[in-house]
């Protein structure tokens, strides 16, 4: 019987590489699968429903997450945007491994709903080592890479609340240790109640 997926619950400050680490870890584990999440918003240029995003009206999002269907949701400058649970369910219940790289503060309604969830949160090596990074994307004015890094500080505070901790050092480094601590979230006792009993009922 193949075991569960595991949750992991993948976050980290504004330019710290989470989308490049990522891109790297699903070329190196074709176990994951990346989450995708639901918003209200219109779709920019390019953006396909159901890759990108689910696009959904007001209406549909806020009936879903009356009815429970969101692992999480917020709103944000006059859209909703949330995290559908079926299709995560459903994956998890195939054994495959789902991330969901979210914000800190949707990261702990997760965390607090899915207590069996892995928390994995991206650091940089450095606060000026953020700061040469966004600087180095050349789209923000100064005045907005400041306010980043105002709120990446708050948001690498709550890295106390994840349970590990990966520095974005080098991209393959930091894939290579988070496919090290999947490997051994699946080998916890804990996660399989009746191993011990396999085991010793194994003719």
């Amino acid at each position: 019987m193949k075991s569960k997926g595991l949750l992991i619950v993948f976050s980290g400050p504004s330019g710290v590489g989470k989308d490049t680490v990522l891109k790297h870890l699903l070329e190196k584990d074709p176990n994951i699968r990346l989450s995708v999440s639901a918003t209200t918003r219109p779709p920019r240029e390019g953006e396909i429903d159901g890759k990108d995003y689910y696009f959904l009206t007001k209406e549909k999002f806020q009936e879903m997450a009356e009815n429970g269907e969101m692992l999480e949701s917020a709103g944000y400058c006059g859209n909703f945007y949330g995290t559908p649970k079926k299709p995560i369910e459903k994956w998890l219940s195939e054994g495959l491994d789902v991330v969901l790289e979210i914000e800190v503060q949707g990261g702990a309604q997760v965390q607090s709903k899915c207590p069996d969830c892995v928390g994995i949160f991206i650091l940089p090596p450095s606060l000026k080592v953020l700061e040469n990074r966004l600087r180095n994307r050349r789209t923000d004015s100064d005045d907005v890479i400041q306010k980043r890094l105002m709120v990446a500080r708050d948001e690498i505070l709550q890295a106390v609340h994840y349970d590990y901790a990966v520095i974005n050092d080098t991209v393959e480094q930091a894939a290579e240790e988070i496919i090290h601590i999947l490997h051994a979230e699946k080998h916890k006792v804990q996660r399989d109640n009746n191993l011990i009993e396999r085991i010793l009922n194994h003719a």
